[in-house]
């Protein structure tokens, strides 16, 4: 089933080509990014990200309700993701919140039993026990709220029902979207070592020793402007490819295992005095 709606999604983008101009906002941004941050520094990387990140989700929610409609154009995408905006920017602040209120309690409680502060390895533990099913009940929220119109709270309990209720099959939908993540990231891997080939030639001469102490501030001064300029094609194009993709193929895969509500259609007729029916 899940490999059939990714069939399905591939078709659907390739029917409507407006839904991969969020893949290509989002790999626009996510590129200058890049430079940015190996120009200024990390200071306003920080701060454009998050600028960044609620344009991406205005783009997401525009495609969400053109592939539930199965029509539309640019104005369309803009001005549904703008009306649809904060029905998904909602209840994903409340699963940040929620996340971060679990993870304080559970740290208060952990910090009482053990009698200090816990370490690292305890807390990377505690956060993958709470990110991990709290991400995989409620990944499905947005499409809840664009496919059945449902408010806050509502499309965060439809996504916990319906995650709950697929176990299996969203597993499975998982195991798919990491698959083509691979196989993406795999390839972009590949080419951008071919054009960088000349300048990572030295690290092939590195020993045990510096290869352990070699950092990414290194691998930039390494690769030089061009690499840069290069890595942030990848970038480009990786995002390019993997955001439209994976959310037609996310709400493809909602639409299936949501369903529809059939409806039953009586037949004409009537019922004798012994409760038999005969159709007219």
């Amino acid at each position: 089933m899940a490999f059939m709606d990714f069939k399905e999604a591939i078709g659907l983008l390739m029917k409507m080509p407006v839904l991969w101009i969020p893949g290509v906002i989002a790999g626009l941004l996510a590129a200058s990014l890049w430079i940015v941050l190996n120009i200024s520094g990390s200071f306003f990387v920080s701060r454009l990200g998050i600028v960044f990140a609620l344009v991406i989700l205005l783009f997401n929610a525009g495609m969400l309700v053109l592939i539930k409609k199965g029509e539309g154009g640019i104005r369309m995408l803009i001005s549904e993701g703008v009306r649809y905006y904060f029905r998904v920017l909602l209840p994903q602040l409340v699963i940040v919140f929620a996340i971060m209120v679990v993870f304080v309690l559970v740290m208060i409680t952990v910090t009482l039993v053990i009698g200090g502060t816990p370490d690292i390895s305890i807390l990377t533990i505690l956060s993958l026990c709470i990110t991990i099913p709290t991400l995989f009940l409620t990944f499905f929220f947005d499409t809840a709220a664009i496919f059945e119109d449902l408010r806050v709270f509502d499309s965060i309990r439809r996504s916990i029902t319906l995650a709950a209720n697929h176990v299996s099959k969203v597993i499975s939908f998982f195991l798919v979207c990491a698959a083509f993540c691979f196989v993406v990231i795999f390839g972009l891997m590949v080419i951008w070592e071919a054009f960088l080939y000349d300048r990572l030639q030295p690290l092939t001469t590195y020993n045990e020793t510096q290869i352990a102490s070699f950092n990414p501030d290194q691998l930039v001064a390494l690769i030089g402007p061009g690499g840069m300029w290069i890595t942030a094609s990848m970038i480009f194009f990786g995002i390019l490819v993997l955001l439209p993709v994976l959310m037609t193929y996310k709400a493809c895969f909602f639409r299936k295992i949501a369903g529809r509500p059939s409806v039953i259609q009586q037949q004409p007729g009537e019922y004798d005095s012994k409760g038999r029916y005969y159709k007219y």
